[in-house]
């Protein structure tokens, strides 16, 4: 379900690149995209969230120390 989420949200910002690109876009479908592009974000967070309940935090003291849960060195 989460790779599905993340593939529609990776589609829909491309067609929002597009979308964009088109100087003759409506109102109607600028609306229409940030409404999608809402939903595609709220997808994403909420697979970022999943995935950081799961990732189980090591190192005690010294996690926290360097940032949470990881400073990108490892």
């Amino acid at each position: 379900m989460e790779q599905m989420q993340l593939d529609m949200g990776r589609d829909l910002l491309d067609f929002a690149h597009d979308l964009l690109d088109d100087s003759k876009v409506t109102h109607h479908e600028l609306r229409f995209l940030v409404r999608r592009l809402t939903e595609a974000l709220r997808d994403a967070l909420r697979v970022a969230e999943s995935r950081d309940a799961r990732i189980p935090v090591h190192g005690g003291d010294e996690a926290a120390e360097g940032g949470g849960r990881g400073n990108g060195t490892e």
